[in-house]
């Protein structure tokens, strides 16, 4: 499947440089900012903003917030994994002198 040959050829990059190249070779611009504002959402939801001030500040259907919502809710998400990950990074890195 294409898909999985994709999958593939993305976990073996590890150069960000190249991975940005990549995206930026395949996906058209709206499409990187439909892509961006998806893990954005996702990281103000777990930050704990509410979907109606995401929606109003973004210009966006509640729909597709939602649906963020609910991949962080699913106890196995990914997402929800890496953003934890990050942000345990992260305050760690803040309280690192």
């Amino acid at each position: 499947m294409i898909f999985d040959e994709l999958i593939s050829i993305i976990t073996e990059i590890t150069s960000e440089k190249d991975m940005n190249l990549l995206f930026t070779e395949i996906l058209t611009p709206s499409e990187l900012k439909d892509l961006s504002m998806r893990w954005n959402i996702l990281k103000e939801l777990q930050a704990g903003v509410s979907q109606r001030d995401i929606a109003k500040r973004n210009h966006l259907s509640l729909c597709k917030i939602t649906r963020g919502s609910k991949v962080l809710k699913c106890k196995d998400s990914i997402c929800k994994k890496i953003l934890n990950e990050r942000n345990k990074r992260d305050q760690y890195t803040l309280g690192s002198y």
